[in-house]
């Protein structure tokens, strides 16, 4: 067996483990995704009649609001589910499991390959549960086939990124404990940028800091390709962000991995 067929089985397998594990615990995968869920009816069930009739547009109140922060609360759901991802992570780091599969005739990529795909394909069914209870209390999207083959892409991207930011969160945390607090600020910064209220409502140096933190582009991407609206640059500072997101933390994730190792 070459290689790379090795290495492609041993992440199928640690794949298996950490799906299985989602099932036989659903407690955390029903927590990520329902503090999503949370935060969707409780802006516009509570704040969206008043937040909404500053929006503008032709309905107004609630209806306008709910089109407005489903894509901030989408954009949340991938930084909460991939907070699992990192108590995950720590567990395995913690309670001697990764030592025991460094015993073994497995390819080393494969342990945190199993992760990253395995988080994945649950951020991506949480995400079509957030949407699919945004369509219950009245989000409507107008986007068209070409918008939501486009959105499924660059949502895969943005989850992609922040997976492995979460991994190297997780092999950075000396305890479960702090695993579970390490990644908070990525589910606090869609409120400082345009998720919830415009920049152009926010004081000079709130709406100097929102407009370049990098979840404005990422959430005006995904409200352009819901709504059919023009993204403009926004698309492109959106790539280069989970760009270097991305690369970040799998670089972060490889140096920690394997420095474990050599202990």
């Amino acid at each position: 067996m070459s290689t790379v067929s090795h290495a492609l089985t041993d992440s199928a397998t640690m794949l298996r483990r950490n799906l299985k594990r989602m099932v036989r615990y659903p407690s955390m995968t029903l927590q990520l995704i329902g503090m999503p869920i949370v935060f969707l009816l409780l802006f516009v069930y509570v704040f969206g009649g008043t937040l909404g009739a500053g929006l503008g547009g032709v309905s107004g109140g609630r209806a306008e609001y709910v089109n407005y922060v489903t894509p901030a609360i989408i954009l949340m759901t991938i930084t909460a589910a991939v907070q699992g991802t990192t108590i995950s992570i720590a567990m395995d780091m913690t309670e001697g499991i990764v030592d025991r599969f460094r015993t073994m005739a497995i390819a080393r990529v494969s342990v945190l390959t199993g992760h990253v795909i395995g988080s994945l394909i649950q951020t991506m069914l949480s995400i079509a549960a957030v949407i699919g209870v945004a369509l219950l209390i009245g989000f409507r999207p107008s986007a068209g086939p070409g918008d939501w083959l486009a959105l499924i892409g660059v949502l895969v991207m943005m989850a992609f990124a922040f997976i492995w930011l979460s991994v190297a969160f997780g092999l950075a945390s000396k305890t479960v404990e702090s695993s579970s607090n390490v990644g908070m600020p990525l589910l606090l910064l869609p409120f400082l940028g345009s998720g919830f209220v415009p920049t152009d409502s926010m004081p000079t140096v709130l709406r100097w800091f929102a407009e370049y933190q990098p979840f404005t582009p990422l959430i005006e991407t995904l409200r352009g390709l819901l709504m059919g609206t023009p993204v403009g640059n926004n698309a492109v500072i959106a790539v280069g962000w989970c760009v270097v997101i991305a690369l970040g933390g799998y670089l972060w994730s490889k140096k920690l991995f394997n420095r474990e190792s050599t202990r």
